[in-house]
């Protein structure tokens, strides 16, 4: 079972952006703020995953479609070989301001909210049962 967590200091820079060099230099940022969280003892998968991205925003934030392509590219061989891996996406944005309950909150995520800015939570984990919709 898998599952690897990070946060990355926001904003994102979207997979739209004209200006190129500052995407690439995003998704550099990505792989090193992973690199920090993944620990030596956790092997790369070969199976199918799930990643979930959630945008804590305190301004205007992007278009939620915009911001997975990025991450997704970053991480491949960190925590999976090749991001065709990948079979489910949820990505979600929520102001910093406005109210949400969190459940279930983990160090990962803890640690974001100290750090009093903008932020990306990001999780891959192993890919639900690929029989079953619900």
């Amino acid at each position: 079972m898998i599952r690897f967590e990070f946060i990355v200091d926001g904003p994102p820079v979207s997979q739209q952006t004209r200006r190129r060099e500052r995407l690439r230099e995003w998704k550099i940022y990505v792989r090193q703020e992973a690199e920090k969280f993944w620990s030596s003892k956790q092997k790369i998968t070969t199976g199918l995953v799930m990643l979930q991205v959630t945008y804590f925003y305190d301004s205007i934030a992007i278009d939620v479609d915009n911001i997975v392509k990025p991450i997704q590219d970053a991480i491949i061989g960190l925590a999976y070989v090749d991001d065709e891996q990948v079979t489910d996406v949820l990505v979600r944005k929520r102001d910093l301001s406005g109210n949400f309950k969190i459940e279930n909150m983990t160090s990962t995520l803890a640690e974001g909210f100290a750090r009093g800015n903008e932020f990306l939570h990001i999780v891959i984990m192993d890919a639900p049962d690929q029989e079953v919709i619900t």
